[in-house]
């Protein structure tokens, strides 16, 4: 099959689009150029000459030599605007914002239909790392059951640090922000709001489910303190941000991001620094791993270029579990292991919220339980937090129509 020549519009050239120019320029045998690139502030000054940029939108959308719009700013409605107006234009387009596809999925899946061009966000899910490519074309004709992982790079190098180093939790968030992996305002990363995003693009291409942003319960790593890590280096445990989403034995789905006691027999437990950590199980081929860089302008570049690599062979996700209609339900009966600290005046309050209880510790100033609690009971419990829990999942068990599954840290 021949290449199709590509001429691209850029929007955004932060350190992503920079290292989309590095990657493309010492990648000959692929026949794209970058025509032209858009950006914001005027005043800024760029790695390239001025000749290469325009401030304004419609140089490019206007083009009609511009075959492919790739989008990789940071403003998730200003996103939109330009993937749709793209779309329309009949313009293929390559994203990296995993916000922007999240909260439109339903209406880019139409766009995408009704103008009959492709729209391709590799990017937008554990940059390096092929996984939904894998997802739309491996596990099409497996039985998928479950898939869970790191996703976000950020919060896993500030886990990381505070085991390998023994950093506080404010420490390793500051190195983060330091070296660019977590912003200012680093609450989209450290809340879990950025894994719950690319989780609702991992269901729908792995199980067809389409997920609005509020379906899907999220608790970072925001809140956990020291009982939690002295619980967790006591017992050889490492603590992971965890996005996952499995099929229960009713038939029902149940999706979740919550942080993770995990131990050494656990293929997350050595998915360090920035990297990211994806498992799969399937009926038929049992589990693969996948495992890549999860932050950084050439991880995040090199999952853009592959995306335009296929728009020159005239890719396009087909979406086939979306289209196979199986009417799956997302649940909240399901009924996870938990961490729970709380503070001293708490501890029999909140035992009423769990099904049953392994263990329970009070000091003079805190303590935490263990125990079974349903997805719906957490809920209820985190919507009254003010910052004095912190939960973590500890293990999911299967039932006969409940599941439970694996170590969880909610904080």
């Amino acid at each position: 099959m021949s290449r199709k020549k590509l001429n691209i519009g850029l929007f955004g050239f932060g350190c992503v689009g920079f290292g989309l120019y590095e990657v493309l320029d010492k990648t000959p045998g692929l026949k794209a150029n970058i025509k032209n690139i858009c950006v914001k502030d005027k005043n800024k000054a760029r790695e390239i000459g001025a000749e290469n940029f325009t401030f304004d939108k419609n140089d490019i959308l206007n083009d009609d030599d511009i075959n492919v719009v790739v989008e990789l700013i940071d403003d998730a409605d200003a996103a939109f605007e330009i993937v749709s107006a793209a779309l329309k234009k009949g313009k293929a387009v390559v994203s990296a914002n995993k916000k922007m596809v999240a909260e439109h999925f339903t209406e880019l899946l139409e766009l995408q239909r009704e103008y009959n061009v492709p729209l391709l966000y590799e990017a937008a899910c554990c940059a390096s790392m092929p996984i939904i490519r894998n997802l739309e074309e491996y596990y099409d004709n497996d039985l998928l059951e479950s898939i869970e992982g790191i996703v976000n790079g950020s919060t896993n190098y500030i886990l990381t640090k505070t085991f390998a180093e023994n950093l506080s939790y404010e420490e390793a968030l500051k190195q983060a922000q330091d070296k660019g992996f977590a912003e200012s305002n680093p609450i989209l990363d450290t809340g879990g709001f950025d894994a719950k995003y690319k989780l609702l693009i991992l269901l729908a291409h792995s199980f067809g489910y389409i997920a609005n942003p509020t379906d899907i319960f999220n608790i970072g790593i925001d809140n956990i303190g020291g009982l939690e890590l002295k619980y967790a280096r006591e017992k050889g445990l490492k603590i992971k941000l965890v996005a996952q989403a499995f099929k229960g034995a009713n038939g029902n789905l149940s999706a979740f991001v919550i942080p993770k006691f995990v131990g050494n027999e656990d293929r997350l437990f050595t998915v360090d620094d920035v990297f990211n950590g994806i498992i799969t199980k399937t009926s038929f081929a049992d589990t693969h791993f996948f495992v890549g860089r999860g932050a950084g302008a050439h991880p995040t570049a090199s999952a853009v270029l592959s995306d335009i690599s296929a728009l020159s062979y005239d890719y396009r996700y087909e979406y086939k579990k979306i289209y196979q209609q199986e009417d799956l339900v997302l649940s909240n009966q399901v009924s996870l292991k938990v961490f729970l600290r709380h503070t001293k005046e708490e501890a029999e309050s909140l035992k009423e919220y769990f099904d049953t209880i392994e263990e329970s510790y009070v000091n003079n100033e805190s303590g935490y339980i263990t125990g079974n609690i349903s997805l719906e009971n957490l809920k209820t419990l985190q919507s009254q937090n003010k910052g004095e829990r912190s939960f973590i999942l500890l293990n999911i068990e299967k039932e006969k129509e409940t599941a439970v599954h694996e170590s969880l840290i909610l904080a």
